[in-house]
């Protein structure tokens, strides 16, 4: 099965070809084309991702990614088309939203020739909703012209169930899954434990109550003068105080460390180094790393406590870290060497870099068990609100 996927929930523009064969419990998927522009550059000089911007460079990006995507998978076949008044039509009614995108379009399909795919799968949430209607748009419209059905991809379960995969040069390999999967699930938006007991069915265990974890990671990271984004950032920093193995003079809270739940919360952290930052006035370039490693440290100590603690009461037999803060180097080391000190029996998985950030690989990758089931849709909406579970 050949998968189209494509990819527009924030500041990433993605669009991926994949050859899927295999079942649930074994699966292989090869990359035949992967093509993605971030938007960083464009973001930076407002210290986030701005919403209108983010709209009109997937507008723009879209159709030159996939362009990229199918001849980086030897399926461009360059050729004049003849394109119906009534297809041009619906394209452009469906368009209608990102009248940038348009022309572009109409222009792609009448140069090339209709690629043998055999479903588009495209994330319809959760995510930026007028970033994600680009997509949304852009799906139904290539669906109409070449006459392939669409998947709709909950962004986090794309996440999740990249974080199963293997990956070896252009080949991505699900197998070997035990059930049930917990799959702790972190980025700039979402901060989540969730509960794979059967296959494609989730639920919620607990959840952040006001910020993400890559959203303060990206908060203090202001508060502290450094660039956006800020994660990577801060994780330079703290790195670099724990090679210096200074005593530390900040201690910042854990909060929600021992509440009998699963939920987070990140907000009394991140106020902490506001005070602190605020009582010293400004901080030196010790400080700021000392200052790093303590949030670094206390964030961690937090996401392996909740994970813990749902691995002893789920009987979980795998534990997956996804999503963008999957990617810290720290808390990959603490989860690495406190699941062989306290669960030996869970298997840990945590993605390559390129599947923790957001891509069309892993759209791709949950398009195929979804398509497998035949949950195709004609009507596709966006909905930035959409949960997982």
């Amino acid at each position: 099965m050949n998968i189209l996927a494509i990819e527009t929930s924030c500041d990433e523009t993605a669009v991926a070809l994949l050859e899927a064969s295999g079942t649930d419990e074994s699966a292989t998927f090869k990359i035949l084309g992967n093509a993605l522009l971030s938007q960083i550059e464009i973001h930076k000089q407002y210290g986030g991702v701005f919403p209108a911007l983010a709209k009109r460079a997937h507008a723009e990006n879209l159709t030159p990614l996939l362009h990229a995507a199918l001849k980086e998978a030897g399926m461009l076949t360059e050729a004049p088309q003849d394109i119906s008044e009534e297809t041009r039509a619906k394209v452009s009614e469906i368009l209608a939203r990102e009248p940038g995108l348009t022309d572009a379009f109409l222009l792609f399909l009448s140069t090339t020739k209709h690629a043998d795919i055999d479903a588009i799968a495209v994330t319809h949430g959760p995510g930026l909703e007028p970033a994600l209607w680009v997509g949304v748009n852009f799906a139904r419209a290539l669906s109409v012209a070449w006459d392939i059905p669409i998947v709709p991809i909950n962004h986090m379960e794309g996440h999740f169930l990249a974080s199963l995969a293997s990956c070896q040069g252009d080949t991505l390999t699900v197998e070997s899954v035990k059930l049930p999967v917990l799959g702790l699930l972190i980025s700039g938006g979402h901060t989540e434990l969730d509960l794979m007991k059967d296959w494609l069915s989730y639920e919620l265990l607990g959840a952040t109550r006001d910020d993400a974890v890559g959203e303060a990671f990206d908060k203090v990271a202001r508060m502290m003068d450094l660039p956006y984004p800020g994660g990577p950032q801060i994780s330079k920093l703290a790195e670099r105080d724990r090679e210096t193995q200074r005593e530390n003079p900040f201690i910042l809270p854990r909060p929600m460390l021992e509440s009998n739940d699963y939920d987070f919360s990140f907000s009394g952290i991140k106020t902490s180094v506001l005070y602190k930052i605020k009582e010293k006035g400004t901080l030196t370039d010790i400080e700021k790393e000392q200052m790093a490693r303590e949030f670094e440290d206390a964030v961690s100590e937090v996401l392996w406590k909740k994970a813990s603690r749902a691995l002893d009461e789920s009987g979980a037999k795998m534990l997956i870290i996804g999503g963008g803060v999957a990617a810290n180097k720290h808390i990959q080391r603490l989860f690495t060497d406190m699941i062989a000190r306290d669960h030996p029996e869970v298997t840990l998985h945590i993605p390559s870099r390129d599947l923790t950030t957001d891509n069309a690989l892993m759209i791709g990758l949950a398009g195929f068990y979804r398509a497998r089931r035949k949950e195709f849709k004609k009507d596709v909406t966006a909905n930035g609100n959409l949960h997982l579970a």
